[in-house]
């Protein structure tokens, strides 16, 4: 037994040895790298465009070297002297989708992403990672930050956006930070954002485990006034004039709301205490997106509104997938590849999906039911799901990330999101 002990305490001090220290290698600011992804469907490229230092930083303090998720991408912060990983951060983003559309097979573009690190007290190597959804590098670049440098600009600590303190909170030091954000809202219609964020906010706790787990979040409200009320429709050629320039018919979807203007997101709500971002745009047209780790932006005035907003945090937030399918014809995951997003399977690596969830007596696949208590809690392999009718499993016949006819996430995207939040708030994530 005391053997036992012994070895159990050694492998407790190894990890605690292998464990970043944040104080030891960051200071409490941000740095905010700028970059350009461009290319076409066959080539994609990296480029650094700018970088920033912000006032505080509002992310994790633990875990520093790991990802939870996997996502499209990677940026990995080393140690220039050791060559120690010592952040890393997952995501995914808009031009990684574009890349599989017909405009890219003809037409090569660029678009603006913007990532947040810890700000280094010495020299650091980063290097960022686009993935393609076989899981290959397509892309990578390298370079070398001095914190020292000169032309790193300084942002957030004067002109901050105004902004509002919805929920504090129970313990600041070590919590998740949200912000919303104003889209198409004029100054005079800023009470109405208030009211739309009370109400996205409520619909997000409504929800298990955002509910039992809810004093984890600090949540603020953003209040950045656009000139013009509403939200672009190019459909309808209508453009507006509105804080962040986001626009209906991304990609040409109809329903895909979106903005390509992330440095101007990220200038809104710098000097704003925020990791995660929910951006509510003023429009009674149906329609939103979310990105991994980027931003959720969804519609307000509509009867779905509520569903809406918390089925793209979903995607924002944990990288959950859409459990719906459209057809084959455009083939997101493959039969010798195991999605990275925790509620699809192509059973190719399933033993880490939610295998140990199922009842062992239900068939393969699993029958849907018409009995609306089975629907969301009994698990199983349900085919269909990520756009895609054949060769995909989802958990569960309906979830929140399938339908907004169902009012809460089935409980293998419950344990997901419980899972992140715990990675996020984990003890040593502390803010002095």
């Amino acid at each position: 037994m005391k053997r036992l002990i012994a070895i159990v305490c050694l492998a407790m001090t190894l990890a605690a040895a292998r464990a970043v220290e944040f104080d030891k290698f960051f200071c409490d600011t941000t740095l905010r790298l700028d970059y350009a992804f461009a290319g076409d469907a066959v080539k994609h490229a990296i480029y650094l465009d700018q970088m920033s230092r912000l006032p505080r930083w509002w992310g994790r303090r633990a875990h520093l070297d790991e990802v939870p998720v996997a996502g499209d991408g990677t940026i990995t912060v080393r140690d220039h002297r050791s060559g120690r990983v010592i952040y890393k951060h997952s995501f995914s983003s808009l031009f990684q989708e574009w890349v599989s559309t017909a405009e890219a097979k003809v037409v090569r573009k660029s678009m603006e992403n913007v990532f947040l690190v810890p700000m280094p007290r010495d020299t650091v190597d980063i290097t960022v990672e686009l993935r393609d959804p076989r899981h290959r590098v397509t892309a990578m670049l390298t370079h070398r930050v001095s914190p020292t440098d000169i032309l790193i600009t300084r942002r957030g600590e004067r002109d901050v956006t105004p902004y509002v303190t919805l929920q504090q909170a129970d313990d600041t030091t070590r919590c998740i930070h949200i912000a919303y954000v104003a889209e198409g809202y004029t100054d005079q219609e800023m009470p109405q954002f208030l009211d739309h964020c009370r109400e996205a906010m409520e619909a997000l706790f409504e929800h298990e485990p955002f509910k039992s787990m809810r004093g984890r979040f600090h949540i603020v409200a953003v209040k950045s006034a656009s000139r013009d009320s509403g939200v672009s429709d190019p459909g309808a050629g209508c453009w507006l004039n509105t804080a962040l320039g986001s626009h209906f018919d991304t990609f040409y979807s109809k329903r895909y709301l979106t903005t390509l203007h992330l440095k101007q997101l990220h200038n809104l709500l710098a000097g704003v205490p925020y990791e995660h971002i929910i951006i509510l745009a003023n429009t009674d047209h149906y329609g939103g997106g979310g990105i991994y780790n980027s931003y959720n932006l969804s519609y307000t005035r509509g009867k779905h509104f509520r569903p809406v907003v918390v089925h793209e945090f979903g995607h924002s937030f944990a990288g959950l997938a859409d459990e719906y399918p459209y057809g084959d014809d455009d083939p997101r995951y493959f039969s010798d590849v195991e999605p990275w997003e925790a509620n699809l399977t192509t059973m190719r690596d399933f033993s880490h999906k939610w295998a140990d969830m199922i009842d062992p007596s239900m068939p393969f696949p699993a029958p849907e039911t018409t009995d609306s208590t089975l629907m969301t809690s009994r698990v199983g392999l349900f085919e269909g799901g990520g756009y895609m009718k054949k060769g995909v499993y989802r958990p569960v016949q309906e979830c929140r990330m399938r339908t907004n006819a169902v009012p809460e996430f089935c409980p293998v995207c419950r344990r997901a999101l419980r899972r992140l939040i715990d990675f996020y708030t984990a003890p040593g994530n502390d803010v002095n």
